[in-house]
Parts: structure tokens; sequence; C-alpha cells
């Protein structure tokens, strides 16, 4: 098997659209007469029935006052549970990294999830294209932040990250939403069960070219490999995939500053603000 991708899953969102099918079906509403008394696209119907798009806190108060289902739909929506919230190629991913023992982080484009502040999430999910409602980028913000108590649990899992200066020397954002990025990631390097160390941008070559990865240990000491790209997720489990992956890791942490550079290296980037 070459990734730990799992079979296609019921989710909350899967339930949900079957009530709203039903409950369409028993209105005597067609996808498209539905689709346009709300203005929207008949495709948006059929995903939300699907349950492949979630369904909006006010969308379903609406179509429970239109379709008299007595509040069904919006209580349903509001008991979703937090990890399905995130986007459905995500959540397999989320869940093996709260049970996570060590994780390993290599970033090249943005800041890890787990060491953004709120202010950055929500500046990445603006940037999204085609743009998200902000109900809907307001839950994935909530979701990534709420992701954060991975740092506060028992036992401790022990992370390191390695991340690209050129991403913190960009110029994409606010200036002080940049800063307090930063600050935040200096703060992060005080906790004694996480390391983080800065791939210099003078580096002639370095093993990360090929994009992020996340490389993670479960209580049952499995050890899987998470890659990430447009629209798309792996999550591998082959002990031979994964372990080239833990090759290239360790050739970019004997590749990038030591900790203690790093943390002079965003000294100085606070410093110079």
């Amino acid at each position: 098997m070459h990734s730990a991708k799992k079979n296609k899953r019921v989710t909350s969102w899967h339930l949900i659209g079957a009530q709203l099918a039903a409950f369409r079906r028993a209105a005597g509403h067609t996808q498209t007469s539905l689709a346009d008394r709300f203005c929207v696209g008949e495709d948006t119907i059929a995903s939300i029935e699907q349950g492949r798009r979630a369904l909006q806190a006010d969308f379903a108060a609406q179509l429970d006052e239109l379709l008299d289902t007595k509040g069904v739909l919006r209580v349903a929506v509001s008991k979703v549970p937090q990890k399905e919230r995130f986007p459905a190629f995500v959540q397999d991913f989320v869940e093996y990294e709260q049970e996570a023992v060590t994780l390993l982080w290599y970033e090249n484009q943005v800041v890890p999830g787990l060491l953004q502040t709120e202010d950055y999430a929500r500046f990445l999910f603006s940037c999204l294209y085609p743009p998200l409602e902000e109900e809907q980028r307001e839950e994935w913000v909530v979701a990534r932040i709420d992701r954060q108590r991975l740092l506060e649990r028992r036992p401790r899992p022990m992370l390191h990250f390695i991340l690209e200066e050129s991403v913190l020397r960009s110029e994409i954002g606010p200036p002080a939403m940049r800063q307090n990025q930063i600050r935040r990631l200096r703060e992060s390097m005080e906790l004694p069960f996480l390391g983080l160390q800065i791939m210099p941008m003078k580096l002639p070559k370095h093993a990360g070219l090929a994009g992020p990865v996340v490389l993670l240990e479960t209580p049952d000491h499995d050890h899987l490999a998470y890659v990430e790209a447009q629209l798309t997720s792996v999550l591998h489990d082959d002990p031979d995939t994964v372990s080239v992956l833990h090759q290239k890791y360790g050739m970019l942490r004997s590749q990038a500053l030591s900790v203690e550079n790093s943390a002079r290296l965003l000294d100085d980037l606070l410093g110079a603000s």
C-alpha cells in the first residue's frame, strides 16, 4: 500500500446533505427550484446534498424556515465535530497530527499551521481563490487555531520545524502581522519540546526544493508522511516512501541554520522593525 488514505468516510456533512435532500423532496422542491429560491447555483445545492460542500449556518437557518423543518438543519450544522470543519482532504492528517508523539515539518511557502498567529491564518485564508465566504473563512481560522492545543497536550509531543528564511522576509500581508508572526515563532523556540531551524536564503542548493512535507510518529509507533499540494494531499504509510522522506528531512536539518543561529536570525528580524 502506498498511501494511508482511508476509505471514503461518511461525515456529518453527508448526513446533513441527506437530510436536506429528504426535506426538500417532502416540501415538493427540486434542486433547481430550491437554488432559484435562494439565488444560488443548482450545483451548490447538489454539492451540499452529496456531502461535498459544508452547509453554512446562516443558509441552514434560511432552509429551515422555507422547508418548515423546525431548526433541524441549523442544529445539525452546529453539532458538526470540529475536525470535520477542515477541508476534506486535510481531515485524516489532522486526526493523526493531534495524536502524534513526534512531528517533523518542513515548510517553504508559509509558516506551519501549528505555529501561526490568528491574524496570519486569517490572512492566508483570505488569499484563497476562489474566495471563501466570510463565515467559512472564520470557521477555518477557529479550526486551525484549535489544532494548536497540541502544544499544550500531555504527554508532550516532540516537535521540530524547518522554515525557509524567504517566508520570514516576505512582504506579503501587513507589516504588523508579519512581525507578530515572527515574534510568535521566537517565543515558540522557548518550548523545551520544540525545535525550529531556518533554511538560509543564500544556500546554493538544498534538499527541499520538491516542496513541504510533514513526518509523524503515531502512538503505536507507525511512521507516516503527509504531502500536500494544490487541492490534493497524500498520507503515505509505505515504509520505503516514508524512509526516503526521513532521509530528506535529515539532510534538510544538516543544511539549515543551527537552532541557536536560527534564534539569532529571528531576533535580528524583530530588532530591525
